[in-house]
């Protein structure tokens, strides 16, 4: 759990952006182990940002359209360490429901369409008491954490990728 709480604070830390984004679908893994970490050799960063920030819409759009206001996809992440040469993409964004919306219902609901999907989703409660989800999809350390946003009347949803090696030449810092 203090795993979870860590990377949601840490995908906290991500730039502003605006809604975009299209659907693409995952490249076939190719996951190794490297240090006890899950890598996919072939996957590039900016693949990796496309297909999380791919399945952060697809989540958004299990939320019933008429409570969505509006949906704010950070356009820019970060990069964190998974081990000396492996990195994973972190990304966010936020969704606006009308006020009123009652948020854990919706959380309950995408947990149930996943778990009928067959992918591996947890639930806990966060430090506020709110209900919050982990989706796990079959992709090595591919995680998505759902839950209640900071601010009422807002959904968040966490990216994180799967491992994978910059380039050489490619400092982590900055944005993503």
């Amino acid at each position: 759990m203090a795993s979870l709480l860590l990377v949601g604070a840490m995908v906290l830390a991500g730039c502003s952006g605006s809604p975009g984004g299209t659907h693409i679908e995952p490249a076939a893994p190719t996951a190794t182990k490297a240090q006890g970490e899950p890598m996919n050799a072939e996957l590039t960063w900016q693949e990796a940002k496309a297909q999380a920030q791919a399945m952060e819409l697809e989540i958004a759009s299990l939320i019933p359209k008429d409570a969505v206001v509006s949906i704010d996809q950070k356009k820019k992440g970060m990069l964190l360490s998974c081990n000396k040469t492996q990195h994973n993409w972190k990304g966010f964004t936020t969704i606006t429901v009308a006020e009123g919306t009652r948020i854990e219902p919706i959380v309950r609901a995408i947990e149930t369409h996943y778990r009928a999907k067959g992918t591996k989703v947890s639930a806990d409660r966060n430090l506020n008491e709110d209900y919050r989800i982990q989706i796990d999809p079959p992709a090595p350390g591919e995680n998505y954490i759902v839950s209640e946003g900071l601010a009422p009347n807002q959904i968040d949803i966490d990216s994180g990728t799967p491992c994978f090696t910059l380039p050489k030449g490619i400092y982590p810092g900055g944005d993503f």
